[in-house]
């Protein structure tokens, strides 16, 4: 099994960072730094913990002035690009929020940004001062760098995971809608997925607004029609009526009846350990008549630690097909513990969904993992 993210924040890591602010600043105590970080309460520490234990702990061996602060982490942070140095913004949301200090921090943020990512840290301006912080978004959907203009939808997106919840765009998602306008072309793929996800976050509480949005934006250009798209997949897979009018899907309706004639779903085996797979297969017979346009997919009912279960939706295909058509395929699903999902034994429930409608389903019985079975 694949380490914990935590654990990237290891000692090594942690002495080789504080070298390199003593080598630009002489006056940082490297030891106390790093002893100071890494004290009784780490091991217990989630990842997002141990990063806000680093920007505290910098905060007080850094100089006490804020920008000459900001100068040592400038002096360094071209040698401190990715993942791990998330805590350069968490810095800044630290201890940049005071109002004096709001320039310094946005010029911060707009730099650290294209080094790792302020997705989390820009958050903590918006709840404190959400009119005045959308505007400077507006401007950083303009910039010529990919990064900041990411930055402009993916930091006032309404639900970003591990992000602070941000209620008042989900209440009314209007301030957010000018930054994306600006962004619905943006020539960069890493732009375009965030205004997508952004897109997808306000259709949970507003799909109506969304879907009105798409219907405005739509045709108007290629990237903005793979926007509105990928902005809209979870209304599609709900089948919402809209939704797969707006994309072309084919719908139930009266005189037409189901969109398959017969539908199964099968998996094998289907009793299996934790860690284990199974091969689905499954097939349909669809109606005859006029070509259809179809989306198949397999949703997962997984079961949770506290019995319960929650659904997770796989695409198996996505296409244009005859009337009266049988399509058949298989797939391997593995049932093995990620970083986003831990799996428990249970009954699995497979169903297999034909534009958001279910066709067919089968069970799949998740026993416990054998590495942890123990032994008498």
């Amino acid at each position: 099994m694949a380490e914990p993210l935590k654990d990237m924040y290891h000692e090594p890591f942690m002495r080789e960072f504080a070298a390199k602010v003593h080598r630009v600043y002489p006056a940082f105590d490297e030891a106390a730094f790093v002893s100071a970080t890494m004290d009784s309460t780490w091991e217990g520490l989630t990842l997002k913990e141990r990063i806000r234990k680093i920007a505290v702990a910098l905060g007080s061996y850094l100089p006490s002035r804020y920008g000459d602060a900001l100068h040592v982490l400038y002096a360094i942070d071209e040698v401190c690009v990715g993942f791990p140095y998330l805590f350069f913004p968490d810095f800044v949301e630290v201890h940049g929020q005071a109002d004096e200090h709001w320039e310094q921090s946005m010029t911060a943020l707009e730099r650290f940004t294209s080094k790792s990512s302020a997705e989390f840290a820009v958050r903590a301006f918006l709840l404190r001062e959400p009119e005045k912080m959308m505007r400077r978004m507006e401007e950083w959907a303009e910039h010529p760098n990919e990064h900041v203009r990411r930055l402009a939808s993916e930091g006032c997106r309404p639900r970003l995971p591990w992000g602070q919840s941000l209620p008042m765009f989900k209440r009314d998602p209007a301030p957010i809608l000018p930054v994306l306008e600006k962004l619905k072309a943006d020539p960069s793929l890493y732009v375009r997925k965030s205004v997508a996800n952004n897109l997808n976050d306000i259709a949970k509480d507003h799909p109506q607004l969304v879907l009105e949005t798409a219907k405005i934006w739509s045709g108007k250009h290629e990237y903005t029609d793979w926007i509105i798209r990928h902005g809209c997949r979870n209304l599609v897979r709900k089948a919402d009526p809209d939704a797969l009018s707006l994309f072309g899907y084919s719908q139930l309706d009266e005189t037409e009846g189901k969109l398959f004639v017969s539908a199964s779903i099968s998996a094998a085996p289907n009793v299996l350990h934790i860690g284990e797979s199974c091969e689905l297969t499954y097939e349909l017979v669809m109606r005859e008549g006029d070509p259809l346009r179809i989306r198949i997919e397999y949703a997962v009912d997984f079961v949770k630690s506290n019995g319960q279960t929650s659904r997770k939706l796989f695409l198996l295909s996505d296409k244009t097909v005859n009337g009266g058509v049988r399509l058949r395929a298989n797939r391997m699903h593995r049932f093995a513990d990620l970083s986003t999902r831990r799996h428990y034994p249970g009954e699995h429930r497979i169903a297999l969904t034909v534009n958001g409608v279910e066709a067919a389903h089968t069970i799949v019985v998740v026993k416990e993992s054998l590495s942890t079975r123990r032994t008498y």
